[in-house]
């Protein structure tokens, strides 16, 4: 009698003890039809996320964050934002502490970096089948988020727009161009997208050819650079991420996208933190990021989204190369950290 009854004991202690905790690298690959609970069950114990991003507070953070937390009202999101140079550099300076405070990070040209440093967590979603597959990563690195389409901008007030590269080697565009030297979307992005698209004898003979034509080089960040379009301080500028220079047209501001093929076109992307404080949490803010609904609230403020079923704003279509018949040069963020360093090496002989 008493062996039957610590038998039944030991059944129900092993029934009634908790499972053990799943590590962030296990809650980050959770699946099948219990997920979304667990992910619930967990998030609800954490109370929080935080989410490091490079997208604009006023113009869609806010907004991102009221509908995440109207469908999670138990959870509060925190944000840091940053241009995505600056949020690699305290991503890893926190790294080097050991006190990481983001769980999520959002950005362009995150990848390698954070990935070659460990920084980041492998993760599986199942919103991820709403991306076309050539935009995502199969090591479940980093996930698409939105586009960023690249060309020029010119002032309609002081030139009109260049048919395509080769025109702006004309003798009338001497002296009145610009380009961003010291931004990974500015002359880097240019030179690696021709030397990819052309091969390195041609991009080497343009960017020599192009170097004649006293291109300035200014540091600002990318809607700056469109602004001093606008204000007239130089006719054009090179390395614009298009979509600016449709919305102050809208605005009435004296500027024009000048889309040219190819189009380069980067990734904003997330990532995981590596071992995440709120990792259940995070899980749940990246599904809803990558969501229909969290691809519309990004479609609705003016962002170029990366889900396939949720199409761009009329406005922006003209600048989308699948819409609008333009070569899409598609730089994956790993290939993009790859060629930089020659891509830096042409901008230094050519461009002294």
């Amino acid at each position: 009698m008493r062996l039957i009854q610590l038998a039944f004991g030991g059944l129900f202690l092993a029934w009634a003890w908790p499972a053990a905790a799943l590590t962030p690298a296990e809650i980050a690959q959770l699946a099948g039809p219990d997920r979304q609970a667990k992910l619930e069950a967990g998030a609800r114990a954490e109370g929080r996320v935080t989410l490091y991003t490079a997208l604009i507070v006023d113009q869609v953070v806010r907004p991102l964050a009221a509908g995440f937390e109207a469908r999670y009202p138990w959870l509060k999101l925190d944000y840091w934002r940053g241009e995505s140079r600056s949020i690699v550099q305290k991503v890893l300076a926190e790294r080097r502490a050991g006190a990481l405070e983001a769980d999520v990070i959002e950005g362009t040209g995150l990848a390698d970096s954070l990935v070659q440093a460990g920084a980041v967590e492998p993760f599986a979603s199942p919103e991820l089948a709403g991306f076309d597959a050539r935009y995502r990563d199969p090591r479940g690195l980093w996930a698409p988020l939105r586009f960023d389409y690249y060309g020029a901008s010119f002032n309609p007030k002081l030139a009109a727009a260049p048919a395509g590269y080769d025109a702006l080697l004309a003798p009338e565009w001497r002296g009145k161009m610009a380009w961003l030297a010291d931004n990974e979307s500015g002359a880097i992005l240019l030179i690696t997208a021709l030397r990819l698209a052309w091969g390195e004898p041609r991009a080497e003979l343009y960017f020599k050819r192009l170097a004649e034509q006293n291109i300035v080089s200014v540091a600002a960040s990318a809607r700056t650079h469109n602004n001093r379009v606008i204000e007239g301080e130089y006719p054009l500028a090179l390395g614009v991420a298009l979509h600016h220079a449709v919305i102050s047209a809208a605005a009435g501001a004296p500027v024009a996208p000048a889309v040219m093929d190819p189009v380069p076109a980067l990734l904003s992307i997330l990532m995981l933190g590596k071992g995440a404080k709120h990792p259940h949490a995070a899980m749940l803010l990246i599904d809803f990021l990558l969501s229909k609904k969290g691809q519309e609230i990004l479609r609705d403020r003016q962002y170029l989204t990366a889900r396939s079923d949720v199409p761009p704003l009329d406005s922006l279509k003209p600048i989308v190369p699948r819409l609008s018949g333009h070569a899409e040069l598609f730089i994956r963020p790993e290939d993009f950290s790859k060629e930089h360093a020659p891509s830096q090496a042409l901008l230094e002989r050519t461009f002294p």
